[in-house]
């Protein structure tokens, strides 16, 4: 079964944050390469953080290459050839998993591969602003290097996540469309309230426009509080027939100064929530930041249940 008719006969459980995951495992990710640290000398970890969420019953899987662009690794002092390799092998340790975990069980997943934002790679919270102004080709010439990477190593899908700008991600999806028009795409997008994406763009705006590129199946929201992904989820419902991601962190805030999460008191319900966004029509429910494998193993078992 291939990825478009996995999502249309019940949807897919995404996986949830690699930051959290790689942290428990002892990776230090307090830099300006975040999570990408890890793909310079800790593979294997970044393998196993997949392994987990297949098993915690995680079907799409999302590469660590979010903050892994060729950029933030020339400026961390490796070169580009060694960015290059760094980014190509974060794509194939995730489909690595995903076939060894297929041998063991016969279940077969799948592979989105991430690419976050400009304001990422700034690692100072600005993909929760997008108070960053480029040009289209200072966009470009930012996100090719690791796209075409990415692409060359044939994931079943391509995340466009965490965007806090239309513009940035119309960028993105226009040279798609020009250039690699038959590989799926979901695009979700930060929030500065339930109905404004980061940048001031209302999400209805945003999902029209969304609503223009056929090899775009999805859209939704991601790393925004629980509590916002209900009024998100029906505020898009009302504009697109195309399916619905939503990935909320635990409802934390983020110090972008400290670069941590704060802890919270209240702990979030992720079976039942699933069960309630699902039925209002998000069909593919993961977590992000400061989730783990007990958020997937809850939204698995509410998929199980539906």
């Amino acid at each position: 079964m291939d990825l478009i008719t996995a999502v249309h006969n019940k949807g897919l459980v995404v996986d949830g944050a690699m930051s959290t995951a790689l942290e428990k495992l002892g990776v230090n990710t307090q830099n300006n390469l975040w999570t990408a640290i890890a793909l310079v000398n800790d593979l294997e970890k970044v393998y196993q953080v997949h392994w987990d969420y297949f098993q915690a019953g995680a079907q799409l899987t999302i590469t660590n290459t979010y903050q892994a662009n060729v950029q933030g690794f020339l400026k961390a002092g490796y070169s580009q050839q060694q960015a290059q390799q760094f980014i190509a092998q974060a794509v194939q340790i995730a489909k690595q998993a995903r076939s060894d975990y297929e041998k063991k069980t016969g279940r077969h997943n799948f592979v989105a591969g991430t690419i976050g934002s400009y304001g990422a790679y700034l690692a100072d919270g600005s993909e929760y602003r997008g108070d960053y102004h480029l040009t289209t080709q200072e966009l470009l010439d930012f996100h090719l290097p690791r796209l075409q990477v990415i692409l060359k190593q044939e994931p079943d899908c391509l995340a466009i996540e965490t965007q806090p700008q239309l513009f940035e991600t119309q960028t993105l999806l226009n040279w798609m469309q020009n250039n690699d028009s038959t590989v799926p795409i979901y695009v979700s997008f930060t929030l500065r309230d339930p109905k404004t994406l980061s940048d001031g763009t209302t999400l209805a705006q945003a999902i029209k426009v969304i609503n223009q590129y056929p090899q775009v199946f999805a859209a939704g929201v991601n790393c925004i509080a629980p509590a916002w992904v209900l009024p998100a989820v029906q505020q898009i419902h009302t504009q697109t027939t195309k399916e619905i991601i939503v990935y909320p962190n635990s409802g934390s805030s983020y110090d972008p100064q400290s670069k941590t999460w704060q802890p919270l008191s209240e702990k979030i319900d992720f079976y039942s929530l699933a069960k309630t966004w699902y039925h209002a029509g998000a069909h593919l429910i993961g977590g992000c930041c400061t989730t783990g494998v007990k958020e997937i193993q809850a939204i698995a078992q509410a998929f199980e249940e539906l």
